[in-house]
């Protein structure tokens, strides 16, 4: 088995490329700078009915340097190239833009890229190679086929690992490293049955290295999902009581992020204005957390693109917004610290982490009147939302989303056959009428299910 461990292979040295872009700047017009570097090597595996479809085995990258000119003005540059050569190259090219920069709008670097770093547990676990992957992925191939006569394939399935690193510095003495390993399974059936039209449905699973990877049960909830559409039915178009549940509401509401996005904000591209903190936005028993340190985010990093800690913050606490997502320079317009969620960047982008959705402590359990399990109401049970990247118009609020999932009668489920799910976000929130009270770790956050009223579902004619 052809394995190896990275915790012996350093893919970058962050003193060594600090030694070296000070000798490159000695002597320059170049007042301060700063870079992010990444390097990762990555094996991926596909197959198809049992034979090998495409295998990859690569190693990347990349470089990111941002240079101050003697008027303070940033330029910024990339490159894949880390040997002396590329990074003058680049310092070169940085400086070269600074030139041309934009002077209403300068970043510089964060003040807390020297802040003491959280810890994370997150062990660098061994690769085990492309052999043993195609092996795995083989065998999981053949084990979902087996679950049921209509499951004629799997067209789409990947297996993949990579051992990641990343480094962040500054000439003001910040050094940020990190190391991380992960392993990623997903599969997607298709089942096909006479005179019906094929169904198909997909699950993933993420760890730190794959002999933590939840194979079986990747393979039985992907078997599970596909054959709970198999009976399906059209649906009339009308307004529902609708249950989300978690994937698809976390898919929704980080469709919605610019909602907490200061640069969307200043951009004047959210729905949020700078005065929205404390505005209510939702019902009082919704809250909503951004917390990049959870211990089941496997890919969590200790600081984010400009050296700033990461940490958990909490965007909604009783419908009420609480915070927005900073980067160095939006923070310092709007009088705040920076919260660890940007990256490098002239005009340094912003996102969450690792959305949780939580009840918040206005939560009335006298009022709760919606359970999974017990509801004989009728209601759609939405599984996952697709073509978020047409169907929302995030500036707006509004989407009109494709989903797949169910029409829920007195407890039996109905696979719907097509439909979309339409409404505006604002109204959305305003209209939860339930929170459920577990909640449910998926691979991009935590939520509970989470029940909202009169939302407009549209039947395929």
């Amino acid at each position: 088995m052809d394995t190896y461990n990275p915790a012996n292979q350093k893919l970058i040295e962050a003193n060594n490329i600090l030694d070296r872009i000070n000798q490159i700047t000695k002597g320059k017009p170049i007042t301060k700078w700063d870079i992010g570097a990444s390097c990762s090597k990555d094996n991926s595996v596909q197959v198809d009915k049992g034979e090998a479809k495409q295998m990859k085995g690569s190693q990347r990258s990349a470089i990111t340097v941002r240079v101050w000119n003697q008027e303070g003005i940033v330029g910024i540059t990339s490159t894949s190239d880390l040997s002396d050569c590329g990074l003058e190259k680049a310092i070169y090219g940085a400086y070269q833009a600074s030139l041309y920069g934009n002077k209403d709008e300068i970043p510089s670097f964060s003040p807390l890229s020297k802040a003491p770093l959280p810890e994370l547990n997150r062990p660098i676990k061994n690769s085990i190679g492309i052999t043993k992957l195609l092996e795995l992925l083989k065998d999981s191939e053949n084990k979902l086929l087996a679950k049921h006569p209509a499951i004629k394939s799997v067209p789409y399935n990947g297996l993949a690992e990579s051992n990641y690193e990343r480094v962040y510095i500054n000439s003001d003495g910040a050094i940020r490293e990190m190391e991380r390993s992960q392993a990623t399974l997903y599969l997607y059936a298709k089942a096909e049955e006479t005179s019906r039209k094929p169904r198909s449905s997909g699950s993933l699973r993420l760890a730190l290295g794959i002999e933590d990877l939840d194979i079986e049960g990747c393979i039985a909830e992907t078997a599970e999902k596909t054959i709970s559409h198999l009976n399906y039915q059209p649906i009339d178009t009308g307004n529902y009581l609708v249950c989300f549940k978690p994937e698809a509401f976390l898919d929704l509401i980080s469709a919605f992020s610019n909602i907490f996005n200061a640069r969307a904000i200043l951009d004047g591209v959210s729905l949020s204005k700078r005065d929205s903190i404390g505005k209510r936005i939702s019902v009082p028993s919704f809250s909503l957390y951004d917390n990049g340190l959870n211990p089941a985010y496997i890919g969590a990093s200790s600081f984010d693109g400009e050296g700033t800690p990461t940490k958990g913050i909490c965007l909604v606490d009783g419908g009420e917004i609480k915070n927005f997502l900073h980067s160095e320079s939006t923070a310092r317009t709007f009088g705040v610290n920076p919260t660890g969620h940007a990256g490098l960047g002239a005009k340094a982008s912003v996102g969450p982490d690792w959305l949780e959705v939580k009840r918040s402590s206005k939560y009335d359990l006298e009022n709760s009147k919606y359970s999974l399990k017990t509801t004989k109401t009728t209601f759609v049970l939405i599984e996952s939302l697709n073509a978020l990247h047409a169907g929302v118009k995030a500036s707006q609020g509004s989407f009109s989303l494709p989903f797949d999932g169910w029409l829920v009668k007195d407890g039996e489920k109905i696979s719907v056959e097509a439909a979309t799910v339409a409404g505006d976000i604002r109204d959305l929130l305003q209209q939860i009428v339930d929170i459920e009270q577990e909640e449910i770790t998926t691979y991009h956050g935590i939520s509970p299910h989470i029940w909202v009223d009169n939302l407009t579902i549209t039947g395929e004619a």
